[in-house]
């Protein structure tokens, strides 16, 4: 009997996921996360939840996280003071960037200022050449007085970035020998280690923002790992990464900057793995919690990567899950702009005081309110009703607004609940109609604690005819974590013609990559089964500014005789360039500018559930209420209790299904139908009229 756990920090709640394969048992449980030291709440969540589902500790073997520690640290600019040493020359880089407008419609909005201030950027009198030949080694006395810069900064860490360093790395590992060797109590990041890619201001940006997290990654890192051994001694600690998968926790110590976008990209692969559960191999992802709604698309059970995003306004140059955020969650605020007109979002109640429905003193109209004054929420509460919430707060801060509207409460709250769809549904489309995707041919999955309550309307909004909620909504990123692989990836900038000799060179770069992974499959100790390995190329025309990521080959190994032919490989970016733009040729020539190796190993093993052979008969009434779906009169709902629900079993609207973690409206004439594995599919019917 061994249990692996998937524990996801958001800002309102933290949430684990237990799972038992062996006796096909999984737990769910969520408690109050503790902003100030979110290592709290994990602790003290995990020894609750073992002792309400008596679960042994010592039967631990696996938990994986999710964190919000180095997002926090970059929002909140609660990082380590930061020296850079980069070549002479570069100094102000930092600044400059790539002359870009923050606002294309407003010019006074800023970039954030520099992690950096400028007298703790030194330059160092070193050169290398575009084809990695030195061109200038920096002295002894060069680096002796550059680390005496870093020293007399009182840094607590130092990001290393010289021009050219991803062909030639032998000038910053010199300089970091010796800052080890006189300082070893600064973390250093070293560019060529952090994204060895070409583009020195993203690669160098990327870097100042690893250094700038070591120090308190380490920190948080060092709390929780002490914790998690001593309450499960023979647990593995796995942090999730932007990429969607899991490291080491001395990988995460090391590139911190990995985990900016962890949490969203746990959403993404819980979303997949729920996809593959469905056999609906096309999804597109709505992650909606308390601030806001993260959507992703998900394509034959593939989640698409990007490699070039913002994090608090700073650029990241790394493997990302393409993840699209917009400021809509259960606590986003109704408010009136400058010109009169109700908006919703992006400020947020919070956690606390939250909506006016918890009783904590919030005085604001939220989501939240909107959804308990039309019915859709129960005053019974969240959480199983362990948290109550007061429909007649909600009415007292809707009604000012109402009176200003000359609505009453319930329509001014529908009015608001559809300016939180407008805002979705734009986002989606910029994941999906802008990117040559109809989301017509998606099935749209809604999950976090708000996503059940108004995916419908988002669906309807976009075409779609089909929904899939996951068992466990509110805990779909803690299950993501619980079924991702182990996964690093492996990057060499080249330029390659794609042409007989670039082949050649292609296939050199991929030995030397597919060394790397082997190493790194032996040092993680990854299991032999399930290790996989993926071969993208970034390429595109020659004289292009922008590369798109070409998947060419993948397999449990690759060699250099499995690099694909010129044809094959031109047809592939053909394919992936009609996608993105509305165009491709076959005759221009095309390069390469990256090659990249992602290595992944399976710690999950995928079981399908056979479906139910008996006739599940009707799930139990537990209560009727009376409930505004679209029109602006209520109907009579009938309330259904999720976890009495049996495969099998179907709902037809109006009804709503309530449970732990959410709240899922099924409207009028739309019918949901529990799957073997617990997931509701439900089939929409937007003509259908009262």
């Amino acid at each position: 009997m061994s249990w692996t756990i998937g524990v996801d920090v958001g800002g309102t709640f933290t949430d684990f996921y237990a799972a038992n394969d062996d006796a096909d048992v999984f737990h769910v449980y969520k408690t109050s996360s503790t902003p100030s030291n979110p290592a709290d709440a994990i602790l003290n969540g995990l020894d609750a939840m073992c002792e309400k589902f008596d679960i042994p500790k010592d039967d631990i073997v696996r938990v994986s996280h999710g964190t919000t520690v180095g997002t926090n640290a970059l929002i909140q600019r609660t990082g380590s003071r930061v020296a850079l040493v980069t070549t002479k020359g570069f100094r102000d880089l930092l600044e400059i960037g790539r002359q870009t407008r923050p606002h294309m419609y407003d010019l006074q909005k800023d970039h954030p200022a520099p992690l950096v201030e400028r007298e703790h950027r030194i330059e160092l009198n070193e050169r290398i050449g575009a084809a990695g030949e030195i061109v200038r080694a920096p002295s002894a006395e060069d680096i002796d007085a550059a680390i005496d810069e870093v020293i007399a900064a009182g840094a607590g860490a130092c990001a290393i970035g010289f021009v050219f360093s991803f062909r030639n790395d032998e000038h910053e590992q010199k300089f970091a020998k010796a800052l080890r060797k006189r300082a070893p109590d600064i973390a250093i990041s070293v560019s060529s280690e952090v994204q060895p890619e070409f583009r020195e201001y993203e690669r160098l940006s990327t870097t100042v923002l690893n250094a700038y997290l070591q120090p308190v990654m380490w920190h948080y890192l060092e709390t929780l790992e002490a914790g998690i051994a001593k309450r499960a001694p023979n647990a593995s600690l796995g942090i999730n990464q932007s990429s969607g998968g899991l490291m080491s926790v001395g990988r995460s110590r090391e590139f911190p900057v990995r985990t900016a976008l962890s949490g969203p990209a746990a959403g993404a692969v819980g979303a997949a793995h729920a996809a593959r559960q469905t056999g609906r191999r096309n999804i597109i992802a709505l992650d909606m919690g308390g601030t806001s709604a993260d959507v992703a698309l998900i394509r034959d059970y593939q989640i698409d990567l990007a490699f070039d995003r913002d994090v608090a306004g700073f650029p990241i140059r790394m493997p990302c899950v393409d993840v699209e955020t917009v400021g809509a969650g259960g606590g986003s605020v109704a408010w009136f702009d400058r010109d009169g007109l109700l908006k919703a979002g992006p400020k947020s109640a919070g956690a606390y005081p939250g909506p006016a429905c918890y009783g904590n003193g919030g005085g604001e109209p939220t989501t939240t309110d909107a959804n308990l004054l039309l019915g859709r929420l129960s005053s019974r509460g969240l959480l199983d009703g362990d948290m109550g919430l007061n429909p007649e707060l909600s009415r007292e801060v809707y009604k000012p607004i109402a009176d200003q509207l000359g609505f009453t409460p319930e329509k001014t709250a529908q009015g608001m609940l559809g300016i939180v769809i407008a805002n979705m549904v734009r986002t989606i489309r910029t994941i999906s109609v802008e990117r040559g995707h109809d989301p017509r041919d998606f099935v749209l999955m809604p999950f976090g604690g708000a996503g059940p309550l108004h995916a419908r309307d988002v669906a309807v909004s976009l075409g779609m005819k089909e929904m899939v909620v996951p068992a466990a909504p509110g805990i779909v990123c803690a299950q993501g974590l619980l079924v991702s692989d182990l996964k690093e990836d492996f990057v060499a900038s080249r330029r390659i013609a794609l042409d007989t000799a670039g082949l050649g060179a292609l296939a050199e770069t991929l030995e030397d990559l597919n060394t790397k992974a082997l190493d790194w499959f032996k040092g993680e100790s990854a299991p032999d089964a399930g290790r996989r390995v993926q071969l993208v190329v970034d390429a595109r025309y020659v004289g292009q500014n922008f590369e798109l990521a070409v998947p060419v080959a993948e397999g449990a190994t690759l060699a250099a005789g499995d690099v694909p032919n010129i044809a094959d490989m031109t047809a592939a970016f053909c394919a992936a360039h009609d996608q993105a733009y509305g165009y491709a040729s076959e005759t221009d020539p095309i390069e390469i500018v990256n090659v990249r190796l992602s290595a992944s190993a399976k710690l999950h093993r995928f079981e399908d559930k056979p479906a139910p052979t008996a006739d599940a008969g009707e799930p139990t009434v537990r209560d009727t209420r009376q409930v505004y779906f679209t029109e602006e009169a209520p109907v009579e709902a009938r309330i259904y209790d999720r976890a009495e629900m049996r495969p099998g079993q179907s709902v037809t609207g109006p009804a709503v299904i309530e449970q732990m973690d959410t709240t899922t409206p099924v409207y009028p004439c739309d019918v949901a139908e529990m799957t073997p594995d617990g997931h509701l599919i439900i089939t929409i019917n937007p003509e259908a009229k009262l």
